[in-house]
């Protein structure tokens, strides 16, 4: 489909097929913490070791990404997401069926391959809209709003059929919003000249997004397979963990459609600091706070500010190009980064015996990561203005 053609699909049907496939895309991303849970109490795995299984999902992720970029005007993004979701599907529901470690590991790579190959057709679909930014919100709310149910039901679904139920629960939801991801726009990219021609380099503009979303996924989301059992520290249980979550994806789901309501009037470099910085604070109180409530409302802070930051780095990577190619790497980047992350975090939570360390490295690597992005925000600022449509259309 050319990307002009976009505009004459009803909006209900691209929103829907984003949103969903951007929904499945990142389910790992949100409940895998559940599964390592879960695993470590039925199996006794330690946290190195769940630290790598999770690391497994997340290079898979990556390298999907990075397989697909080059190919990136010439695929079809709703064929993507088809094939996709079968994958996950089968590696989900296969982990339900086995305790042992080298088949759930062979498990975590087919889901983090699939998950990369949703997150392609997600960015590919948005690349060939009129605002890919915006899209990217849109998609965001939608799977927000989903989020907030699975955060309440998955943990009961643990607390009474274990972690062999929550891997048959995913898989049925995959199986759910691959159907509803058929909406996508289909087709290929007709609109970007000859495909046979090399991409462009990169260009210094380019790795610089690469370099702030890497810092900011690395420091973030080192935490993330290990949040619900920093919760657990403090005698959060799991079931009441789920209910912060489900607020927390509320609240991301207002603060993104905002986000979209007013992207077309937004600058970069001030509001993309802002929420870097926010997510920094609270990513360092996660691990250093020991009330219950205050837990929650980092968390809630933490999630709000991550899931908009996301979409502005992703806008940065747009401005730089426009085909979606670079936007594809950024994200397989952000998983190449949160994987190494992810194995520090284990690193650092058995070697310290806690996972104290863990949120204030976030800080850190958030304001290196602003040091970084700030003079290219700065830059498209004076000469794009604000994030408006692209003019391609």
């Amino acid at each position: 489909m050319a990307k002009g053609a976009l505009g004459e699909r009803p909006f209900a049907f691209t929103f829907i097929g984003i949103g969903a496939a951007s929904t499945a895309a990142h389910l790992g991303n949100n409940f895998t913490t559940y599964l390592v849970g879960g695993l470590i109490d039925q199996y006794s795995f330690s946290p190195f070791a769940m630290g790598a299984w999770n690391m497994a999902e997340t290079l898979s992720y990556a390298a999907a990404m990075f397989i697909i970029a080059p190919q990136a005007r010439r695929l079809d993004p709703r064929v993507l997401a088809l094939v996709a979701s079968l994958l996950v599907i089968v590696s989900q529901a296969g982990s339900a069926l086995t305790g042992s470690f080298s088949l759930l590991l062979a498990g975590r790579i087919g889901t983090g391959l699939g998950f990369g190959i949703l997150n392609s057709a997600v960015n590919l679909a948005a690349g060939r809209t009129s605002h890919p930014a915006r899209w990217i919100s849109l998609g965001i709310a939608f799977q927000t709003v989903l989020f907030a149910a699975i955060a309440l039901g998955l943990p009961q679904v643990g607390a009474r059929y274990g972690v062999n139920g929550m891997f048959l629960a995913l898989a049925a939801i995959s199986a759910g919003l691959g159907l509803m991801a058929l909406l996508l726009p289909g087709g290929k990219d007709q609109t970007a000249g000859d495909v046979r021609q090399p991409n462009p380099p990169l260009g210094a503009d380019g790795l610089r997004v690469l370099l702030a979303m890497a810092l900011f996924a690395f420091g973030t989301l080192a935490l993330w397979p290990f949040i619900e059992r920093t919760a657990n520290a403090i005698g959060i249980p799991a079931t009441e963990f789920g209910r912060y979550q489900s607020l927390a994806t509320l609240a991301s789901a207002l603060g993104n459609a905002g986000l979209a309501a007013i992207s077309t009037r937004l600058t970069r470099a001030k509001p993309l600091a802002l929420v870097l910085g926010a997510c920094g604070v609270t990513c360092a109180l996660l691990t250093t706070v020991g009330a219950p409530t205050a837990f929650a409302m980092a968390f809630i802070g933490y999630y709000v500010s991550w899931y908009l930051t996301y979409p502005m780095l992703l806008g940065l990577a747009y401005d730089c190009d426009q085909s979606g190619r670079l936007a594809v790497i950024t994200t397989g980047t952000w998983l190449l980064a949160q994987s190494l992350g992810s194995l520090a975090a284990g690193a650092i939570a058995q070697g310290f015996g806690g996972y104290a360390p863990i949120g204030p490295l976030g800080a850190l690597t958030c304001i290196a990561a602003i040091v970084v992005v700030w003079p290219l925000a700065r830059r498209f600022d004076a000469t794009k203005g604000p994030t408006a449509s692209s003019p391609k259309h």
